[in-house]
């Protein structure tokens, strides 16, 4: 899969100011779990074997585990994980597929005393306040604990990307998603990742936080991008006419380019190992 080394383009999460304050958008994407799970792309197997390389123990506590997808590839390499999710919806689905899930804002969730070996993220921690989150984080964590927030960056090409950003403009003009360009770049990215590595600093209570790098990609016919794009945060409130028009117009531009085109994904992570204790 991938090697070692996430907007949109078609970017399904682009980070607002304070995305974690837009839990409309947060608690919306399990209208269709299913299609959710079935479309959302997995995490590069090395990026999770280092993570349990880094971890003390095998047990893991997913923060907004979604459908589990994430989590399902950690039970793969031996774990026991443990999902907490907002959305009852997607955590129902997580269960279905073997997962232990908490119904719960991480935020706002009680541990009952219970700590973990290692706190991972999967495309959801800019969905959690951050200050908040990293000292929940290091509070269940246990000395030497790994903590790992990591989400895809998507870079479909221009001739995918534009006539997306111009069927949402067109039929959501009011979306706050419409005031960035199509193509936004991976820098914007990188400095989100970093200033989750200040506030994790802040706790005072981890090591000097990582950056790590994942390149790969990924070929998508027209079908199976237009199957994940109603998944993503820019579309799931949207009226189904709505939604129509912006998928015709994608269709329409992948047609363009022969029914298929490669993305270019880059998973970006932040870690940090829990250093003292309370």
């Amino acid at each position: 899969m991938p090697t070692l080394s996430r907007g949109p383009r078609d970017q399904p999460e682009p980070p607002p100011t304070q995305p974690h304050q837009a839990r409309h958008m947060a608690e919306s994407f399990g209208a269709d779990a299913q299609r959710y799970d079935q479309a959302r792309p997995g995490y590069p197997d090395t990026l999770v074997a280092r993570i349990v390389a880094g971890s003390p123990g095998p047990d893991v506590l997913d923060v907004g585990c979604g459908t589990g997808i994430a989590g399902r590839q950690f039970q793969a390499v031996g774990c026991a994980v443990l999902g907490v999710e907002p959305d009852a919806r997607m955590a129902d689905f997580a269960r279905a597929r073997g997962l232990q899930v908490e119904v719960a804002a991480f935020e706002a969730w009680q541990p009952a005393g219970r700590t973990f070996d290692a706190v991972v993220a999967a495309q959801s921690w800019h969905w959690v306040d951050p200050a908040a989150g990293a000292a929940k984080a290091a509070r269940v964590l246990r000395p030497g604990g790994r903590l790992a927030i990591f989400g895809h960056v998507y870079e479909p090409p221009a001739a995918v990307a534009e006539p997306f950003a111009d069927a949402c403009r067109r039929v959501a003009p009011d979306s706050p998603l419409n005031g960035q360009p199509a193509r936004r770049p991976l820098g914007l990215y990188q400095t989100a990742y970093a200033k989750f590595a200040d506030t994790i600093r802040e706790t005072g209570q981890f090591g000097d936080a990582e950056q790590w790098r994942f390149d790969w990609e990924r070929s998508y016919t027209r079908d199976q991008w237009l199957d994940l794009l109603p998944t993503t945060g820019g579309l799931t409130r949207l009226r189904p006419d709505q939604l129509a028009d912006v998928l015709d117009a994608v269709g329409s531009a992948i047609d363009a380019l022969g029914g298929h085109f490669t993305m270019n994904y880059t998973t970006l992570a932040t870690t940090a190992v829990r250093v003292n204790t309370f």
